[in-house]
């Protein structure tokens, strides 16, 4: 079969079960089987192509809703391209975001030693690492996978020198003082059906955060404040700004500010403690 006609076999595969790209992304995993990127595709679509079977049973991961990222073992995220599996939350681009506030208090305040909780990929201790040659970072996760792929990938780029990851519920093992901590933590309550595509993939520790969804977000503040760690930066779930704000106001938190994402959604905050 040429170029062309196996894209149009795998749009309508990844059509049927209901893709919401599947001509884009029949086209990304035949460059990913090609090892070509998606402009050759177009330029010699009448080219033969081998391993036809091989190619088919990505299609079929796809159209079982298995998350591209998975099928691909890597996902582009800020300026890096990082290597992802099951057990670790996919990055998503409303971190970017996360990242760029927690760049940017960093930068203002001459911060120097920061903790990520839940380190996932590695995503964000990376560009952090990446952006702040001074910057010392210790990265936490409860989970074996997560902290097997974020060393893996911090030691691909050179950073095990400046990122430690370790096995800890939140902030109980890091012991040298922190002045900034930053996490995307779970924050889906546990009842909400997510989309087959993350419900059935992606590890349910990384996504759900109690009843209500918020109540690991709130651990994680009283957790920040009692160790007298200046600053905070979360990421949240869209509809929490108003339960976040309330609780900061009962535990006294003067100082704190929300951010929304590209959608206009509400995404996360900033406190000062």
């Amino acid at each position: 079969m040429s170029i062309k006609e196996i894209l149009y076999w795998a749009e309508g595969q990844l059509e049927h079960s209901s893709c919401p790209r599947p001509r884009f992304e029949a086209e990304l995993l035949l460059a990913y089987h090609l090892q070509r990127d998606r402009t050759y595709l177009h330029a010699f679509d009448n080219r033969e192509i081998e391993n036809i079977a091989e190619f088919k049973k990505l299609v079929g991961r796809r159209a079982n809703h298995e998350p591209y990222e998975y099928i691909v073992g890597s996902v582009s995220f800020y300026d890096i391209e990082i290597e992802v599996e099951q057990g670790v939350l996919i990055p998503r681009p409303e971190t970017e975001i996360l990242i760029d506030l927690v760049a940017d208090t960093i930068q203002k305040e001459n911060i120097t030693s920061i903790a990520e909780i839940g380190v996932g990929s590695g995503a964000i201790s990376i560009v952090l690492a990446r952006k702040f040659p001074n910057l010392k970072i210790i990265a936490t996760d409860i989970c074996e996978i997560p902290i097997e792929v974020a060393t893996k990938n911090i030691v691909e780029f050179k950073l095990e020198d400046r990122v430690e990851v370790i096995k800890s519920n939140l902030l109980d093992e890091v012991k040298t003082p922190i002045e900034l901590v930053v996490s995307n933590p779970p924050y889906i309550a546990n009842d909400f059906e997510l989309e087959p595509n993350v419900g059935e993939y992606e590890p349910k520790e990384a996504l759900f955060g109690g009843i209500v969804g918020d109540e690991l977000l709130k651990q994680i503040v009283l957790d920040t404040k009692e160790r007298n760690i200046k600053y905070l930066a979360c990421e949240m779930g869209y509809d929490q700004k108003e339960s976040m704000e309330l609780f900061f106001k009962q535990i006294g938190v003067e100082s704190y500010s929300f951010y929304s994402d590209l959608a206009g959604f509400d995404r996360g905050f900033l406190v000062k403690f």
